[in-house]
């Protein structure tokens, strides 16, 4: 199917009429290794056609979402800042034709990344009321990464003669485990301090008015790919069940509001059994089996359930799978080694939590066969926070 047919028969589109169309995202990290440098922008113009054929190029706006890592400054200060050598020609096509399109460059800024991958880096230069020692540059002074970041964007913008090209902050967050610096008071320190700069409408010293920016995410994702770390899993402001992580100040009297009326699964987890011996040649089978089809990631170091000992990591894993095939019978089955259980398994201490998986209806009648889970529709969840309102974005 055309994608200009995709754009006027799909119901989204005639109803809602979204602001922006997103080309790919982050297609030029460098870990792609170039994979997707010639493809992007031949992508952008073909969306940006099929738009205006259907007669929606002046309401609805292409951008193609990029990471951070496409510019870098030489000197280590914003003002030194530049787009990579190796895609500077692609980056100039993109943001002529944004521009004349009237369309935003769109970039994904994660304070949390710049602090989770070097040891060395100052954790309060990270937060927004940190008290690490400021940058300084020229007659700047930067407190905090995100605007040093943003800044040295502005400074590449600039020296390339679109120092005042639209920008929007496409995701920014802070994850809340997978690892020891991803947890829920991090992450509400940060989102709190990101609320409240655009309730107070401040921006970075470069662009004193503050972006549209999305807060990533909404919801954590339990299939998310975890190639960069397991914290990719666990982005969200609110648990998979709707309920919050920890509260936001939204301003104005404002604040998050978690689900109501969720249903649950009985009140039964799958553990191991007391009888079951660490050394039997099935149980890094199981361990495997259980952590392959369901989210483990909450056992990786320095995340939140990262104490347990060797029988409770099993019994996290099997829980955890008996709960993302909605409590089957089968599904705790795990060569003799597990037991399903009313009496819940989560320590006393700490934030380390045995889940129950919602109710959405798929009940078996009877026993069924082992088999994995199938995975249908995956989700990107993301809170756009300078107007408060949400949007989603489903993938078949």
């Amino acid at each position: 199917m055309q994608i200009k047919n995709v754009i006027v028969t799909n119901q989204y589109f005639v109803k809602l009429i979204p602001r922006y169309v997103a080309v790919g995202n982050e297609a030029f990290l460098k870990t792609y290794n170039g994979r997707f440098v010639q493809s992007t922008f031949p992508a952008i113009k073909n969306i940006q056609a099929a738009l205006i054929k259907a007669g929606l190029g002046r309401q609805v706006k292409v951008t193609t979402p990029l990471n951070a890592d496409v510019y870098q400054s030489d000197t280590g200060l914003p003002s030194g800042g530049h787009f990579r050598p190796d895609i500077q020609n692609q980056m100039m096509s993109i943001i002529k034709f944004l521009s004349q399109s009237n369309g935003p460059l769109t970039f994904n800024i994660y304070p949390f990344l710049s602090l989770d991958a070097d040891p060395n880096f100052p954790k309060e230069f990270a937060f927004f009321d940190g008290s690490a020692a400021p940058v300084v540059d020229g007659s700047i002074s930067y407190t905090n990464v995100f605007d040093a970041n943003f800044d040295t964007l502005i400074s590449a913008l600039e020296k390339n003669g679109f120092g005042s090209m639209n920008v929007i902050i496409g995701e920014v967050g802070w994850p809340t485990d997978g690892t020891s610096n991803a947890n829920i008071k991090s992450a509400q320190r940060f989102n709190q301090g990101l609320v409240d700069r655009i309730v107070k409408k401040q921006g970075t010293p470069k662009r004193p008015t503050p972006p549209e920016i999305y807060m990533f995410s909404l919801l954590d994702e339990d299939l998310k790919s975890i190639d960069p770390g397991p914290f990719e899993r666990h982005w969200g402001i609110f648990n998979f069940d709707g309920s919050m992580k920890y509260p936001l100040n939204l301003g104005g009297g404002k604040s998050l509001v978690g689900a109501k009326g969720v249903k649950y699964l009985p009140k039964q987890w799958c553990v191991i059994s007391t009888q079951a011996n660490v050394m039997d040649p099935n149980f890094a089978q199981s361990m495997s089996k259980a952590c392959t089809y369901a989210d483990c990631t909450s056992l990786a170091p320095g995340s939140s359930c990262s104490g347990l000992d060797t029988k409770g990591n099993a019994s996290y894993a099997f829980n955890m799978y008996y709960q993302r095939l909605d409590q089957r019978k089968d599904a705790c089955q795990f060569n003799g080694l597990s037991v399903v259980t009313n009496i819940d398994p989560s320590p006393s201490q700490g934030s380390c939590h045995f889940e129950i998986m919602i109710d959405i209806g798929k009940h078996e009648t009877k026993s069924t066969s082992f088999a994995a889970p199938k995975i249908g529709l995956e989700y990107i969840m993301v809170m756009l926070v300078s107007s408060f309102s949400f949007t989603l974005s489903l993938f078949i």
